[in-house]
């Protein structure tokens, strides 16, 4: 008996081992104001700023980033202050040039790390507070990148927008209030924490409405579809798209109620048609506690809840992964096309988020050891020099967004390329030989 004791106990503990998490706090009940109105000057936990009223930033310190494992959970809390109806909120990863202290978030280098809808919460009734839960392990892998920590410091952003006008009627101690929201955010990570060196990150779109009668808003005005071009510096291997999307417009002419079929292509062959909308928002429920519950006090059927709905209040909106395999340098497309979407009187949107996330198992290989060369200094601050066995024929340096910076032939074997004035990050050096090709990733400081 005492031997079955014992092994039940080591069970126990390797099975403890195995399992154990670690939890890194990141905002603690930050509190949200009308997204309509002027930026208040109201205090905010020490570390976190105040971009907007509806948007915070905090940078990931070194020793919460030492603690990121292989696994990443995203754990987002909302509590109800004074807005009672359904709202998106959302949380972004910046990249940031290592050491600046701030960033302008309309042009940052950044992904959609997970989406949300609030509920039509009332703060006077328990439940008060929703949870929503995001398995992001994709991002444990950027986190811990060694080329991207040494070029970039990782900021992540929180964004709830609300506004407080039907609450200050509806809702007992709102009257002449402008908060909406408190948000607390955490990740849960395993204890696995070797770094990795190989990640390719593209940001393809971030937010950016799609409808049909808006320039840059769809290739064709009429049509409901955008095509995303884009240029890989070098193969990507275990490319998956990272797609986030949601129908807003809660009137008569917009898409908020309608289940319209969305297509997805890459490289014009269709991978991916989807409907939004779960089978039924029932689920959701206790979390709806204004008087007239989640669009009605009545329970409804699930063929029900799919004749009208694309989106539960008090739920997490997908984030759809997409796997490529492995892609080829060069020119690539996404397109995603809702052929139904209606708009009635440009009324309606659907803001949709993108990035490409792979590996480059390729970086730094030589060809059969036909030929080598040395690459110093990297990290650098304003040139690479490159000495190489055989003739350097041409070169093209790009930067992560593939954006060709300098394209020239050259036919030496020593090189120097200045990047003196490119901004701190990460870059591709491909260099053409008689014998094959090769790409490096240069970190500017």
């Amino acid at each position: 008996m005492k031997t079955k004791l014992l092994l039940l106990f080591l069970a126990s503990l390797s099975l403890n081992s195995v399992t154990a998490q670690v939890t890194i706090p990141v905002y603690s009940y930050e509190l949200f104001y009308d997204g309509y109105a002027a930026v208040v000057n109201e205090p905010t936990t020490a570390g976190v700023t105040r971009l907007r009223n509806d948007l915070f930033t905090t940078k990931l310190l070194p020793e919460q980033l030492a603690l990121v494992g292989s696994t990443l959970q995203l754990n987002v809390l909302i509590t109800a202050a004074c807005d009672n109806y359904d709202r998106i909120g959302n949380v972004n990863l910046v990249l940031v040039p290592r050491g600046d202290t701030s960033y302008n978030t309309t042009t940052a280098f950044k992904i959609e790390l997970g989406r949300f809808i609030t509920p039509f919460m009332n703060k006077n009734i328990s439940p008060f507070e929703v949870p929503y839960t995001f398995n992001i392990d994709n991002a444990a892998k950027i986190l811990k990148d060694s080329a991207l920590n040494l070029a970039y410091d990782f900021w992540v952003e929180f964004e709830v927008f609300g506004v407080p006008y039907a609450a200050q009627t509806q809702v007992a101690g709102c009257s002449g209030r402008n908060d909406v929201f408190y948000g607390s955010l955490e990740f849960v990570t395993n204890e696995d924490t070797s770094v990795t060196n190989d990640t390719f990150l593209l940001n393809l779109n971030f937010k950016k409405d799609l409808n049909n009668y808006q320039a840059g808003a769809t290739d064709v005005i009429g049509q409901t579809v955008r095509t995303i071009n884009y240029s890989l510096p070098n193969a990507v291997d275990n490319a998956k798209y990272y797609l986030i999307t949601s129908n807003h417009g809660a009137n008569a002419g917009g898409e908020e109620y309608n289940r319209r079929l969305h297509n997805i292509y890459h490289d014009n062959v269709q991978i991916l048609g989807y409907r939004p909308g779960e089978p039924t928002c029932e689920p959701y429920r206790v979390y709806n506690t204004q008087g007239n519950g989640i669009y009605g006090a009545n329970p409804r059927t699930p063929s029900q809840w799919q004749s009208f709905s694309n989106w539960c209040p008090g739920s997490v909106i997908p984030i759809r992964t997409l796997n490529l395999g492995n892609i080829a340098a060069g020119n690539h497309s996404f397109k995603i096309a809702v052929p139904t979407a209606v708009f009635v009187d440009a009324q309606g949107y659907i803001p949709v988020s993108l990035y490409l996330q792979g590996t480059n198992n390729t970086l730094g290989q030589e060809v059969f050891n036909m030929y080598s060369y040395d690459i110093f200094p990297n990290p650098t601050a304003d040139f690479i020099n490159i000495k190489a066995t055989e003739v350097i024929k041409s070169f093209q340096l790009t930067d992560i967004q593939g954006k060709v910076l300098i394209s020239n032939t050259h036919n030496q074997t020593d090189l120097k390329v200045d990047i003196s004035n490119q901004p701190k990050g990460i870059y591709f050096l491909k260099m053409d030989f008689d014998k094959g090709s090769n790409t490096e990733k240069i970190i500017k400081e």
